[in-house]
C-alpha cells in the first residue's frame, strides 16, 4: 500500500470519525502562521490521545513538547472541569503560540504551559510534590526519551498510561546499523524497558497522513523505586521537536 493510499484512509476515517473542529482548525492556521513546524499529530491521532485520556478517566496530564498546543487541546478536552494539564516546552515562542490557541479554545484554566528545557523541568514537578499524573504524553526531541520516559514512570501513579510519540521513525528502530541519533535514542529508549519491571509496554505501528511511524503506549505498573534517580539527557537541547 502507498503513502497516498495511507493518506486516502486517514481522510476517510476523519470524514466519519473526527468532524470538522474550528478551534482546532484554527490552532493549526495559528501554528503555520507562525512559522512551526508542521509536525503534530494528525488528527486522528490527536482523537486517540482524547479517548486514552477520557478511557482512563484523566484527572492529571501531563506532555512533553507543547509545539503550537495542537495535542494539548485534544488532552485538555478529555479533563474534568476541575482536571489539570502540565505541558513543557522549551521555544518561548512555541509556548505563546500555544498559549493564544488554547485562550481560542476556552481551555487556558485547564493548562499550564511551562517554558524550559524539559529535563530541568520535570525535576521541578518532582519537587514540587504535586498530585501524581494520570497520563503522559511524550513528542519532544527524540535522543532524550529515555530520561523523559523515567521522569513521566517517577511522576505517575501505578495505572497511569505513558504514550510516546515517533517511535518507529519509518522502520528504522529496526536498524542496528542507524547512526541517527533520533533512531539511537528510540532504540535506546525501547531497550531500557526490556527488564523494568515497573511498566507494562507495547509498541504500534502506524501509517496515514503522517507517514510510516508508531507510538510506545505503557501502562505503569508500580512506583519507581525512589533511591533510583532518573538520568539526564546528557548534551540533550532539551524538549524540542525534531522533524519526522
Amino acid at each position: 500500500m502507498t503513502e497516498p493510499s495511507w493518506e486516502r484512509v486517514d481522510a476517510f476515517f476523519e470524514s466519519h470519525l473526527v468532524p470538522p473542529d474550528p478551534v482546532l482548525e484554527a490552532c493549526l492556521r495559528a501554528s503555520e502562521a507562525a512559522r512551526l513546524p508542521s509536525i503534530q499529530v494528525s488528527p486522528s491521532q490527536g482523537k486517540l490521545l482524547h479517548l486514552l485520556a477520557r478511557a482512563i478517566g484523566a484527572r492529571r496530564i501531563l506532555e512533553v513538547g507543547t509545539l503550537g498546543g495542537y495535542s494539548t487541546i485534544w488532552l485538555a478536552r478529555a479533563l474534568p472541569e476541575d482536571g489539570h494539564l502540565i505541558s513543557l516546552e522549551l521555544d518561548p515562542r512555541h509556548a505563546e503560540v500555544a498559549r493564544a490557541n488554547l485562550r481560542r479554545a476556552g481551555l487556558e484554566s485547564r493548562v499550564e504551559v511551562r517554558v524550559g528545557p524539559a529535563i530541568e523541568s520535570l525535576p521541578k514537578l518532582a519537587e514540587e510534590g504535586g498530585a501524581p499524573f494520570d497520563l503522559v504524553f511524550i513528542d519532544a526531541d527524540k535522543p532524550s526519551t529515555r530520561a523523559y520516559f523515567e521522569w513521566a514512570e517517577r511522576l505517575s501513579r501505578p495505572g497511569a498510561l505513558i504514550v510516546v510519540d515517533n517511535v518507529v521513525r519509518r522502520g528504522e528502530l529496526a536498524n542496528a546499523a542507524s547512526a541517527d541519533p533520533n533512531v539511537l535514542g528510540m532504540r535506546a529508549f525501547v531497550e531500557s524497558l526490556t527488564n523494568d519491571p515497573a511498566v507494562t509496554a507495547t509498541g504500534i505501528q502506524t501509517v496515514g497522513r503522517k507517514g510510516y511511524d508508531g507510538f510506545l503506549l505503557a501502562r505503569v505498573e508500580a512506583e519507581r523505586t525512589r533511591g533510583r534517580e532518573p538520568r539526564s539527557a546528557g548534551s540533550s537541547p532539551g524538549n524540542r521537536r525534531r522533524a519526522r
